[in-house]
């Protein structure tokens, strides 16, 4: 279906609460039919894309129900480009990919199973849960499809609305499956109107512009680290180390006065306001911040060309910070 209802899809979910406190029913009400969309509703409406024997479990699950189900070093491998590897937290556990450094297959199926199987507000990398199950559709394991979409569907209707920023009387959360579910309450008789227009397919030309690695494209190879060229490998080199820590003090003497300034002009603000009969706001006065702030002073300023010397640190306010 290439087009949903808007109206039937945000019935479909305000209705999805379970009847009973605790119960997981997964049904909606949707004008006056009842609409399951459990696992097995889900199989009949998309055509039994896998079919299990009594009792048996689908290999995607059994892995990731256990603790060593999958190897990250092995997806790792499969799913980056040479060289890249998992984004990790700060004592070395795996928790996402980068998009930019995925292959152009792996970028092709994390692109089809966050618009169709679990949906996400942004696709810029993939976690590393979604990471084994692309993992797993690649090798081929068998996976429960209508399952997983069931689940995210049950998710979604337990989610909190979010206010849209500038409109507080809409939802800023977008909902998942608008086409899925127009034509699976369709199948149960629900009379539908299809308006709006689903995204398009993944063709050829999306997955040359949108999921092929940048160095594929013309760009540099990525790398985990890239020194700079010769030319700014190091200032100290070029300028001198007494230039370079010169220039550094000047620098760091330029954003005090800027943060001084900025700090009269906030002080005076408050005078104005308080003489207007406003309240005036809190703001130091300029012995106060003087005093927070305790800089200790300037290093003398050089002239371009000329010859550096070492001097004496020199204590010294600005005038009109004396006012």
């Amino acid at each position: 279906m290439a087009k949903f209802d808007p109206n039937i899809v945000l019935e479909f979910y305000a209705n999805a609460w379970p009847t009973e406190e605790g119960v997981r029913d997964m049904l909606s009400w949707v004008r006056g039919q009842w609409i399951p969309f459990d696992a097995d509703a889900l199989s009949q409406f998309l055509g039994y894309p896998l079919v299990l024997e009594e009792g048996q479990e689908w290999e995607y699950s059994q892995r990731r129900n256990r603790a060593d189900g999958f190897d990250e070093e092995a997806i790792a491998q499969l799913l980056c480009i040479p060289g890249q590897d998992f984004a990790r937290t700060a004592a070395g556990r795996q928790v996402r990919i980068i998009r930019t450094n995925m292959t152009t297959l792996t970028q092709t199926w994390m692109t089809l199973l966050l618009s169709n199987i679990l949906p996400s507000d942004h696709n810029s990398d993939l976690p590393l849960p979604k990471c084994q199950l692309v993992y797993a559709i690649l090798t081929r394991m068998s996976v429960h499809v209508a399952q997983l979409i069931a689940d995210a569907i049950y998710l979604f209707t337990g989610m909190p609305p979010t206010r849209h920023p500038l409109d507080p009387d809409k939802s800023n959360r977008a909902l998942g499956f608008p086409a899925l579910i127009t034509g699976l309450c369709q199948s149960f008789g629900v009379p539908v109107a299809p308006s709006k227009v689903i995204r398009p397919p993944i063709t050829r030309a999306c997955i040359e512009k949108y999921c092929t690695p940048r160095q594929a494209q013309g760009d540099a190879p990525q790398a985990a680290y890239a020194p700079p060229p010769p030319h700014q490998a190091d200032p100290t080199r070029s300028f001198g180390m007494e230039r370079y820590l010169q220039h550094l003090v000047c620098q760091q003497a330029a954003n005090h006065r800027g943060h001084v300034q900025t700090h009269v002009y906030l002080y005076q603000l408050s005078l104005s306001q308080q003489s207007q009969g406003f309240a005036p706001f809190a703001c130091p006065t300029p012995d106060q911040f003087r005093a927070e702030v305790a800089w200790p002073g300037d290093w003398p300023e050089a002239h371009a060309g000329e010859r550096l010397q070492r001097l004496p640190v020199i204590q010294r306010t600005h005038a009109w910070m004396r006012r």
